[in-house]
């Protein structure tokens, strides 16, 4: 495996993936109406090969095979694609980067569901992958807007954000993460970049259930996205507090009936 992306890799290798793997249930049913918007958009036919890019513990994979097409999974993450083949022996997967894997040149879909945000060359990875595609071949990706319009990962960390040291504080908002392609106008410089033709940048809204009660929406975001990783680093009263803090920040939204908040994504599609 290519060491370029070596960070992230070991990230969602030993750290992430593993956290993924025991909450992949409630994640597959948080980020449900996200996912079912870029399989639509995708319209995945049967006999078509699709390339699944970060396609973590599988959900994306098994339903694209399960609407005909022949699928290649592809995630750096050794726990989660272990998860994955747990739940459907019949989608093939594969540990690589798809940044640099050679996948041939035979695929008429490459699609991901939050896969692409963590490559440290963009432009160099959508060129390989573009290099997997069949001349007549398409992409499509979902990706986070701005933290602005994805409240359900973003007021965690502003909660917290006064606990932070300032050497801690964000550098590059185009950097290897999960905001990375919040920008479009940045999303379609790399993808003319490296090949790609009728790129197409699609504004999508919903709102997600993220918790049941309030007690687990704080504990939610001390295992999953951009909180996650700052509140591994707290200690002692500065973790409490700032566990209370994020309590505060999600108390508003406890209605009784499940914290409902908003997301925003874009569905990026391209010609080869």
């Amino acid at each position: 495996m290519n060491t370029n992306n070596q960070e992230q890799i070991e990230y969602w290798d030993k750290r992430a993936g593993p956290t993924w793997v025991d909450m992949q249930e409630h994640l597959d049913a948080l980020l449900e109406p996200l996912s079912a918007a870029g399989l639509r958009a995708a319209d995945a036919q049967p006999g078509e090969r699709v390339l699944d890019v970060g396609c973590g513990c599988g959900d994306t994979s098994i339903a694209l095979q399960g609407q005909g097409a022949e699928v290649l999974g592809v995630d750096v993450s050794g726990p989660m694609l272990e998860q994955a083949r747990r739940r459907d022996q019949s989608v093939l997967y594969r540990q690589a980067d798809a940044a640099t894997m050679d996948f041939g040149g035979d695929f008429d879909l490459v699609f991901s569901r939050f896969g692409v945000m963590f490559f440290s060359d963009p432009e160099g990875a959508f060129r390989n992958l573009h290099g997997a595609l069949k001349p007549t071949g398409r992409l499509l990706f979902v990706c986070w807007q701005a933290p602005g319009v994805n409240p359900w990962m973003s007021t965690a960390g502003r909660a917290i954000a006064p606990f932070l040291p300032a050497s801690d504080a964000p550098s590059d908002p185009r950097a290897p993460g999960p905001f990375a392609f919040a920008d479009k106008d940045y999303v379609t410089e790399i993808l003319q970049a490296a090949g790609f033709s009728n790129i197409s940048v699609t504004s999508h809204s919903t709102t997600l259930r993220v918790a049941d009660s309030l007690a687990e929406a704080v504990a939610f975001q001390t295992r999953i996205g951009p909180a996650a990783r700052v509140m591994s680093e707290l200690e002692g009263d500065q973790r409490a507090a700032a566990l209370a803090a994020v309590e505060d920040a999600f108390r508003p939204l406890d209605q009784g009936e499940g914290l409902h908040m908003g997301a925003a994504v874009w569905l990026v599609s391209a010609k080869a």
